[in-house]
């Protein structure tokens, strides 16, 4: 997993702190610490979210909200905005298919949700949990994947980057969920966290990459809040279509890259990226 560019290094920009790996791994531990302890906190287990808008909100959505100000907060203080949520340059685009398989799929969750089931609490619940795109991404594609840069070529990057975000959803099984459903999501979160990578660079922005992580979400805890519909198995089916394509493009998302961080040069507060 070598990077074709790795000793093409270019320049940081406008960075208050010089990008470290471990500065991305210390970000990436509070924020996991801070989720499970706002999660335990709240006495509700990971399996009883969907029960409720109140589960949802106390059992996800305050932590996201306290995670989101937290992790603006750091991000400006270092920053790293620009890095975050920008690369320099975009790869190739035909591997953008795999994202709108994921995106097809999140419409065949939506349309499998049994929406008679909501009510205004669970609802505005769920909008909240739509914040889940920007906290993991931001974390992981963004601030871990900004201070792996400084160091690594781009194919370390994705896969070291995309396996802390999925190891990151192991808290669940302390959590309240079994060991067994948990290792299996951690699997199908990696599959998920290679298609957002995907889309990081074939549109050159993390932004869509939070837009469609939340959306992904929101249809998931939709999906399992009451009875789903008998279209439930396409979302399931796609999004596993969509992994399996995404395994076999990431690897020329990654070729030719040029997105390595020159950390010998001063953090300024001036200059382009």
């Amino acid at each position: 997993m070598t990077d074709a560019t790795r000793t093409d290094h270019l320049p940081t920009g406008p960075l208050k702190v010089r990008p470290r790996v471990w500065i991305g791994f210390a970000i990436y531990v509070g924020y996991v610490v801070v989720v499970f302890t706002i999660q335990r906190l709240s006495g509700v287990p990971y399996t009883d979210l969907s029960d409720s808008g109140r589960n949802l909100f106390f059992g996800a959505g305050l932590f996201l909200i306290i995670s989101a100000v937290l992790l603006v907060i750091t991000v400006t203080l270092l920053g790293w905005w620009r890095p975050a949520l920008f690369d320099r340059h975009r790869s190739v685009r035909w591997p953008i298919i795999a994202p709108i398989l994921l995106g097809l799929a999140l419409i065949g969750n939506l349309a499998a949700t049994d929406w008679s089931s909501y009510d205004a609490a669970f609802f505005a619940a769920s909008i909240v949990l739509i914040l889940v795109g920007f906290t993991e991404e931001i974390t992981t594609r963004g601030l871990l994947l900004t201070a792996l840069r400084s160091r690594l070529g781009e194919g370390w990057v994705w896969f070291i980057s995309t396996a802390a975000f999925a190891l990151m959803h192991l808290v669940n099984a302390l959590s309240g969920q079994a060991i067994g459903p948990t290792i299996q999501q951690v699997g199908l979160t990696f599959m998920a966290g290679t298609i957002f990578y995907i889309l990081r660079r074939t549109t050159g922005t993390l932004i869509w990459a939070m837009v469609l992580h939340g959306l992904w979400d929101f249809s998931v805890f939709a999906l399992t809040h009451g009875t789903p519909g008998p279209l439930a198995a396409i979302g399931a089916g796609g999004e596993i279509v969509a992994g399996v394509l995404a395994f076999i493009a990431v690897a020329f998302v990654i070729r030719g890259s040029r997105e390595r961080i020159d950390t010998t040069a001063p953090p300024t507060t001036r200059g382009a990226f």
